[in-house]
């Protein structure tokens, strides 16, 4: 290959742009992003970011100007401070050509194209899919007030409002985007509501038993939890004024923040002859059917062997670890190596870090290793997941040391957890 595209300069394009030039590829690297930054560490956007209290001492709302100017546009790219997962060392040993402020809108396999929607043309041998994923909305166009987060754009704008006099915050989805802007907004001192349509949130990930001793965390700090209802509308025209949820009670709201997940950005891949559905379809390793293509991070759904079944994760570790087996399958030409790392995430609320590791399944037993879920979530708790006494996944609230220990107990058997 003598040009390879990487298309979304995001964690996952990046590590899968390094795994090229690490293993040996020396030809012309292009990184196409849409954001006009270069690639940025996004958990920070929802929690220290918001608030400003960042325990490193780092400040992570410096936006002083770096001089670039990516985008032609004549206007330097805000600096990204402690956010930025790059600096000049860094691009110069990656050698790339970066293409930012501008979207990818056709992928021509058979052409060996890539079209931009300035109307430009990037001819190439390979292509890397990092294209991420967009959040869910409530409604097309809505009023001022509405956010999102995803983007370092997005977290500027919310931060502007809730340090702009916001008393009341509606979170709207209590998944963990919307659970950890709960708590930053409670660290700031706002009224803040969660609203979640299912029962308890997040029991597909953790059960319910779990769920609910994780969920008894907003209580605890003052956050109102409602679920079990869904939102009707948004009120407001010039500006958003409250929730109307579906049992007809509204929730007065100075800003609303809408977390009800996220759908990975595919549509410029339509025509393509890639197999899509809720992602971009991909054996083992990254590698989709066409032998010049792979696809990482939020954007792909990865086969489990030996299930039948397909898989998208949404999770940093997973974006970060899946781009040096993608780039060794694309130089290969065919799957060489399996991406095989075990399921890991990890969220901060409350001033407590949940972390978990494994795949549940649905039946499995919990055991509980260390504290009391029910009795006190926040103090710190360990939890096993087992499926015929064998531990599957391990749930950790407060306890990084143990968690840590049966993480690495469970990767080295991984056979045990994917059962």
């Amino acid at each position: 290959m003598r040009t390879v595209t990487v298309v979304g300069a995001s964690l996952a394009g990046l590590h899968a742009a390094r795994g090229l030039r690490d293993q040996g590829y020396d030809g012309r690297l292009v990184i196409v992003g849409e954001e006009r930054h270069r690639p940025y560490d996004r958990p920070p956007l929802s929690k220290a970011f918001l608030t400003g209290e960042d325990p490193t001492g780092d400040d992570l709302t410096a936006q002083g100007p770096t001089g670039e100017d990516p985008t032609g546009d004549g206007e330097p790219d805000g600096g990204l401070g402690p956010l930025a997962l790059t600096d000049p060392e860094d691009e110069a040993e990656l050698d790339a050509e970066w293409l930012l402020g501008v979207r990818a809108d056709r992928l021509d396999p058979a052409a060996g194209a890539v079209g931009l929607a300035d109307g430009r043309t990037l001819r190439t041998d390979g292509v890397v899919i990092a294209t991420g994923a967009a959040p869910r909305t409530l409604r097309a166009v809505a009023p001022p007030g509405v956010h999102t987060l995803r983007t370092l754009d997005d977290a500027r704008r919310l931060r502007a409002e809730l340090r702009a006099g916001a008393g009341r915050v509606v979170v709207i989805g209590a998944g963990f985007i919307g659970a950890e802007v709960a708590s930053s907004c409670a660290a700031l001192g706002l009224d803040v509501t969660v609203v979640e349509a299912a029962p308890l949130p997040l029991v597909p990930q953790l059960g319910e038993r779990m769920a609910r001793a994780c969920a008894a965390l907003h209580a605890a700090h003052g956050v109102t939890l409602l679920c079990g209802t869904g939102v009707a509308t948004l009120r407001g025209t010039d500006r958003v004024t409250g929730v109307e949820l579906a049992d007809g009670r509204v929730l007065p709201a100075d800003v609303v923040v809408v977390g009800v997940g996220v759908r990975p950005v595919t549509g410029w891949l339509e025509g393509s002859g890639l197999a899509l559905d809720d992602g971009v379809l991909c054996d083992e390793g990254c590698a989709t059917a066409l032998p010049s293509v792979v696809a990482v991070g939020d954007v792909a759904r990865l086969a489990l062997p030996g299930t039948g079944r397909t898989v998208r994760a949404e999770h940093w570790t997973s974006a970060a670890e899946q781009g040096a087996v993608a780039a060794r399958n694309l130089l290969a030409g065919t799957t060489v190596q399996p991406f095989g790392a075990l399921p890991y995430f990890w969220s901060d609320q409350y001033g407590a870090r949940i972390q978990f590791a494994g795949r549940r399944e649905p039946g499995d037993t919990v055991r509980i290793a260390e504290g009391d879920p029910e009795e006190d979530p926040g103090g710190g708790f360990l939890a096993v997941y087992e499926r015929d006494a064998i531990p599957t996944a391990v749930l950790a609230v407060n306890r990084p040391k143990p968690f840590t220990r049966l993480r690495r107990e469970l990767a080295r058997a991984p056979r045990l957890a994917a059962r």
